[in-house]
């Protein structure tokens, strides 16, 4: 009776080193979920070693898992002289999550499922017609945005709320968090100031109380792609940088902890200089960053083409000093700022080098994107130039892999990570109220 008892009031038997029997059910859970999610599909057998965790373990945990539909079986592969072994693998449609971008010139919403295959998304413009003073920026049209956007792809995929294991943003600015609003939103540049995110989504959004919103920076959320799934795998550092409208930076300098974003834009580059968006002078993203980028072009002669956003000024801008045309002129004005803008870059991934010393220097973002195939071997070659020789010769500058749809895929990880961290149990049936503890361990794995 007594041990029966005991059983039943497991969660709360504290063992030596002080975890409880549910913590160590959940850490096992954990343990087999991430195996499979990165390696999978895997057998049992397989799954013993892999997480070292015992047979008798295993199986229970699997069982566990398979009855609730996160686990399924996928083929078998030939033992040595035994009988085939069943696979197991994530059941894709056992959960979803929404991933959210909100960028400098539109935001976007994509659904995936639980192997971030997607499922579904939109796309919501930002115009400048706004009578708010940051004009697209407008707090109120970018929550209608991501409320319209959510209810968007979840019809379009026809998959119901319920199933939403959580909703994450990545946003431009500073994310803090407070006891009555959650997510906190101070973006200088754009006129948020203390903005509280969370709270106006979770009043804006049609979905059920207990599905979580994770907010955090965008370049955050794109380092944390790009480390998980794209060009960081394998790094022990980086700092994977995001160029839209301004500039931005996530710092990784240990592989078994979070990135963190760091405001690199707003390193002054030039003393006096031009005045940037967030008031103070010569920042990097006053030279560096397309808005500026292309007021600096305008500003020199240059003619962008009116009316259009800024993704398609860009292009048009780099069209301009790299003709397609065989023998044709390059826009001399063009070309020269580009040229000296390559320079800026060059100065300010030195600074990173010098500052971090990481094993790879990553470029992302829509406009990372257009310029980096561009000039990234000039900007190589000036960051060397600004940067000590040591830790220069020891870095790795390049593209990110996983283009435009980053930031969302990052954004989306936060909630998955969530889930996996409680043992692929939704927040109300377990709450841990901390951040992710699965993202450095996940992080951990995927680098191998």
């Amino acid at each position: 009776m007594l041990r029966s008892g005991l059983f039943h009031l497991g969660a709360q038997v504290t063992l030596r080193n002080g975890r409880t029997v549910r913590d160590l059910r959940r850490e096992n859970r954990t343990a087999v979920l991430q195996r499979l999610y990165f390696d999978g599909p895997l057998s049992r057998f397989s799954l013993g070693p892999a997480t070292g965790l015992s047979s008798g373990s295993i199986s229970n945990v699997v069982a566990e898992l398979v009855a609730e539909g996160l686990v399924e079986e996928a083929g078998s592969v030939d033992s040595a002289g035994g009988r085939p072994r069943t696979l197991l693998r994530i059941t894709p449609d056992s959960g979803c999550m929404i991933g959210v971008d909100v960028g400098e010139t539109r935001v976007r919403i994509e659904l995936f499922d639980l192997t971030l295959t997607e499922l579904a998304r939109t796309e919501r413009p930002l115009t400048v017609d706004s009578p708010h003073p940051h004009g697209r920026y407008e707090v109120g049209v970018v929550v209608d945005h991501i409320r319209e956007g959510v209810a968007e792809v979840l019809r379009t995929a026809d998959v119901p709320a319920a199933r939403l294991l959580g909703v994450g943003v990545g946003v431009p600015g500073i994310v803090a968090r407070t006891a009555e609003d959650g997510a906190v939103v101070h973006g200088q540049t754009i006129g948020w100031d203390a903005v509280p995110l969370e709270r106006l989504l979770r009043e804006s959004v049609d979905l059920p109380a207990s599905v979580p919103f994770w907010i955090d920076n965008g370049a955050q959320t794109l380092g944390q792609a790009e480390m998980w799934f794209g060009a960081g795998r394998g790094a022990r550092s980086a700092v994977v940088v995001l160029f839209g409208s301004g500039v931005g930076a996530c710092v990784v300098t240990d592989p078994l902890g979070p990135g963190r974003a760091i405001e690199w834009g707003h390193l002054t580059v030039r003393v006096r200089g031009r005045r940037c968006r967030c008031g103070a002078r010569g920042c990097l993203e006053a030279y560096a960053g397309a808005e500026a980028l292309l007021e600096r072009w305008a500003e020199a002669g240059g003619k962008p083409p009116a009316g259009a956003d800024e993704e398609t000024a860009l292009t048009a801008m780099l069209a301009a000093a790299y003709p397609a045309e065989p023998g044709a002129a390059p826009d001399a004005t063009a070309l020269a700022v580009l040229e000296e803008t390559a320079e800026y870059l060059g100065a300010g991934f030195g600074d990173l080098v010098n500052l971090f010393q990481p094993e790879r220097i990553l470029v992302g973002g829509w406009a990372g994107l257009q310029l980096g195939a561009r000039f990234l071997e000039t900007v190589k070659g000036y960051a060397a130039e600004y940067a000590l020789s040591y830790p220069a010769a020891r870095v790795e500058i390049g593209m990110g892999t996983l283009g435009p749809d980053a930031v969302t895929v990052g954004a989306a990880i936060l909630p998955l990570a969530d889930f996996f961290a409680r043992g692929g149990r939704r927040a109300e049936t377990e709450p841990t109220g901390e951040q992710p503890a699965w993202t450095s361990t996940v992080r951990d794995r995927a680098a191998h």
